[in-house]
């Protein structure tokens, strides 16, 4: 096997070796009518082709502008004659006959040339003008008396049209041979003995014409000479011959030339006509006519150099003696060529449409181009316009490739307009075009791209399942499957926290889900919808990857990344907290606290109870409620309102503090008990709102000590945060005053130095209501106590006092309710304390932050 692939290889290299030196050409000859189905030559053989690959790479012939008369044979791959082959029909006199075939071969496609002349065999005998011909000849006539004779013509070419003349015997004349200087035999009669009327009037001679060729052929021609009596002169040309150059475009009626012959006799003997006796070739007989009289030639038809250069015609000058006498002279005209032919452009072969990855110097077409004129008329250039991105390759004289010079981009241009123009070098220069169509053909090479790398999407929570969030665009410029775009969402590692204040990216969350559980998107239209109801309490930042795939092979993605913001609904109703606290702790809130959470945890019907003194002054903490909202923002943000008892009582509660405290100082008038109905209400639209019921009992000083004592004591093992005892003696109470007034000026010191650095960070931050757009994501909210806002820069935790930590994501739009009025009543501005005690923040996103200031 190995020794077989070797001697493969080795004819191949010999074969490319023998056409490179043959110059890429294949050459063959035939005879003339040589029989249909002749073997002319072994092609595919020749052109290094195995067996059966003629067949099936479709080896065939193409002969632009003529008759082959060959075929190749498709299955043996042989070059075979298929019609009558007549040297004399396809090239006349041109010599060698070569027809000039070019030869296709597909799979890839590949152009040979392949020459074919055609040998002429002897198959047209020498052919006189006439098969007689009378001659009259004086009887005064002198010996050595020259009359020419019209030659034969013989169609073939070489040896087997060089012709030999032979005359009869006769003891008057003999044959003499004349050559011209177009290299033609031209036979003269000469008389070599003075003629007698009398004895001989009429000489009868046979002329043969013998050409070249093997066997050799014949043609023969009856000169009868008439010896006439006493005009003894013949008419003689002023010059024996006459050469005449015309252009082509000569108009009919155009004056060749004038011959002049005259004759030495006198009166009728001297009168002389003209007339044209022998025309070479013979279709000379429709260009001229020559004056019989004048011996003036014009021109009666049209000439064509590229049918006939040269005319050669016999003019006769014969007087009008008794017998007539003649005189000859040759007239040689040269047609002169003129560009009068345009180039011709055949389109050998197309091969579209071509791929916009296609290489550098791919064949789209070949193409022939030929000018009948000569010279420089007949020199052709071609070129393509517009010049890019094909270019023409001239494969060989009159052959060109029309190849791929710089890369195609379909998205670009999907289709080129091309035209091939070609034009000679004739002044002026005569020019011919064929256009061309090649389209483009489409390749997978641009991959899906969205309008934006970020999309940011905001969705009210409780939304419907199946809700439409937004709409993703992927633009492929790409046609059919591949520029058809389909979507998905791409998890690809990335997950949401949810759960208990979690948040998407953020670790604390109790759990791990995939973006494709709350959110799909349409496969066709890029649609996105929700699969469930979003819960802002669960869920408030959920960025995940849109990946667009077009159809192509191989197919290209494009991502584009969702950033999905959860819009809080006041969906929760205040819920109230068992009190916070250490029993480390002192004070009258603490106690207060203490007791409240030990009456609430022993209350069937819900009320809580608490315990003040008598005597108490105004401003006295007795209780504090405690509550927490699970919305965010306006939605969570508390206020307390003393509902019952209504008008002014003995107690007031902070507006968001959540403190109960006197209001003046307390009597016995107040009565044993009072009982508080407090309503918590939150800023959402609509409000929603949770009540309590404190049962404050008034009691002597060291009652209420001894019950804030027991409270302390059961509150350790009954409540989880247990709160301390209180004393609730006039000095206790002052102590206490005194230590929660230095709390409170301390704390509100820090808080107002954090307010100014806030503040002065505030004013460098960016100020957006909602920023949709790619890159940072910016809500801002005011209102009569502070500003709350978040950005996507930093994340950080806040939590003030005891209450239970939440997230809190504020965003406000032009729908949401305004912030609050200012209380009237001055004791009811709230404490900053307080307000931080009642909204709270405990974990953000990473992408986000919570900043508080005074407004």
């Amino acid at each position: 096997m190995g020794e077989r692939c070797c001697a493969a290889v080795v004819r191949v290299l010999v074969l490319q070796a023998a056409w490179a030196l043959s110059g890429g050409q294949v050459r063959y000859s035939v005879p003339e009518e040589a029989k249909a189905g002749t073997v002319v030559g072994r092609l595919a053989q020749d052109l290094g082709l195995e067996a059966g690959e003629a067949e099936a790479r479709r080896l065939r012939l193409v002969a632009p502008g003529r008759r082959a008369s060959v075929e190749v044979s498709g299955a043996s791959g042989a070059l075979l004659v298929s019609s009558r082959l007549d040297r004399e029909e396809l090239c006349g006199k041109s010599a060698p006959c070569a027809l000039r075939l070019e030869v296709l071969l597909e799979r890839p496609l590949r152009v040979f040339h392949v020459q074919l002349e055609v040998t002429d065999i002897n198959d047209n005998a020498p052919v006189f003008p006439a098969t007689r011909k009378n001659l009259s000849l004086s009887e005064n006539s002198p010996p050595g008396f020259r009359f020419p004779l019209e030659g034969a013509s013989d169609a073939d070419i070489g040896a087997n049209a060089q012709l030999t003349y032979t005359l009869s015997p006769s003891e008057h004349f003999s044959l003499d041979l004349q050559k011209s200087n177009d290299g033609n035999i031209e036979p003269e009669l000469v008389l070599t003995k003075s003629l007698d009327r009398e004895t001989i009037p009429v000489h009868r001679l046979v002329l043969t014409a013998t050409d070249g060729g093997r066997p050799s052929l014949t043609g023969t021609m009856e000169l009868v000479i008439y010896v006439l009596d006493t005009n003894d002169n013949a008419p003689q040309f002023n010059q024996s011959v006459y050469k005449v150059q015309l252009l082509e475009s000569a108009e009919v009626g155009t004056l060749v030339t004038r011959v002049k012959a005259t004759d030495a006799d006198e009166g009728i003997n001297s009168e002389v006509t003209y007339t044209v006796t022998n025309f070479i070739p013979p279709s000379g007989k429709e260009v001229i006519s020559i004056n019989p009289n004048t011996g003036e030639i014009h021109l009666t038809g049209s000439l064509d150099f590229e049918e006939v250069k040269v005319f050669n015609f016999r003019i006769e000058a014969r007087d009008k003696g008794t017998p007539p006498l003649s005189g000859h002279c040759k007239v040689v005209l040269e047609v002169l060529d003129v560009n009068d032919n345009a180039p011709e452009l055949w389109v050998t072969s197309l091969s579209v449409p071509v791929p916009e990855d296609a290489s550098l110097g791919t064949v789209v077409a070949l193409l022939s181009v030929s000018d009948r004129d000569s010279g420089e008329n007949g020199r052709v250039r071609c070129w393509v316009w517009p010049a890019s991105p094909f270019g023409l390759e001239a494969t060989f004289a009159g052959s060109y490739s029309l190849v791929l010079r710089e890369a195609l981009d379909r998205e670009r241009v999907s289709e080129y307009e091309v035209e091939v123009r070609a034009e000679d070098g004739g002044a002026p220069a005569l020019r011919a075009s064929r256009g061309l169509r090649v389209p483009v053909s489409d390749v997978n090479d641009n991959a899906p791209s969205f309008a934006q790398a970020v999309y940011t999407v905001l969705a009210r929570e409780n939304n419907a399942a199946g809700a439409e969030l937004a709409r993703l665009w992927a633009r492929d410029p790409d046609e059919a499957a591949n520029g058809r775009v389909s979507y998905s969402v791409w998890d690809g590692g990335v997950g949401v926290g949810v759960g208990g204040g979690g948040a998407a990216g953020s670790s604390s969350g109790v759990g791990w889900r995939p973006a494709s559980s709350y959110v799909s998107v349409d496969a066709e239209s890029g649609r996105l919808w929700a699969l469930q109801p979003l819960d802002y309490e669960e869920l408030q930042v959920l960025q995940f990857e849109v990946r667009a795939v077009d159809a192509g092979e191989p197919p290209l993605s494009g991502n584009a990344t969702v950033q999905l913001f959860v819009l809080d609904e006041n969906d929760n109703a205040p819920a109230l907290l068992p009190p916070a606290g250490s029993a480390a702790e002192a004070g009258g809130e603490a106690a207060a606290e203490a007791a409240l959470a030990l009456a609430g945890a022993g209350s069937e019907s819900g009320t809580l109870w608490a315990w003040a003194a008598w005597g108490a002054p105004a401003g006295q903490v007795v209780a504090k409620i405690r509550a927490v909202d699970a919305d965010s923002g306006y939605n969570a943000w508390l206020r307390y309102e003393l509902w019952e008892p209504r008008g002014k009582g003995p107690f007031r509660v902070g507006l968001y503090s959540g403190e109960v405290s006197t209001a003046r100082a307390l009597d016995e008038a107040d009565g044993p008990r009072q009982r508080l109905l407090i309503v918590v209400r939150d800023h959402g639209e609509p409000a929603r709102s949770a009540t309590a019921t404190i049962s404050v009992s008034l009691l002597e000083a060291a009652e209420a000590a001894l019950a804030a004592g027991s409270s302390s004591s059961s509150s350790l093992s009954a409540v989880s945060r247990s709160a301390a005892g209180v004393e609730l003696g006039t000095g206790a109470a002052s102590a206490a005053t005194n230590v929660w007034l230095v709390v409170a000026i301390c704390a509100v010191s820090s808080l107002f130095l954090l307010a100014v650095v806030l503040y002065g960070a505030s004013r460098w931050a960016p100020r957006a209501a909602v920023l949709t757009g790619p890159g940072p994501t910016t809500l801002v909210c005011a209102s009569e106590v502070g500003s709350w806002s978040y950005s996507q820069r930093h994340s950080r935790s806040l939590c003030v006092a005891d209450g239970a930590a939440k997230s809190d994501l504020m965003v406000f739009s032009p729908n949401f309710p305004p912030p609050p009025p200012a209380p009237a009543a001055k004791d009811a501005q709230p404490e900053p304390s307080a307000l931080l005690d009642t909204v709270s923040a405990n974990t953000l996103p990473s992408s986000l932050s919570l900043t508080y200031g005074f407004g």
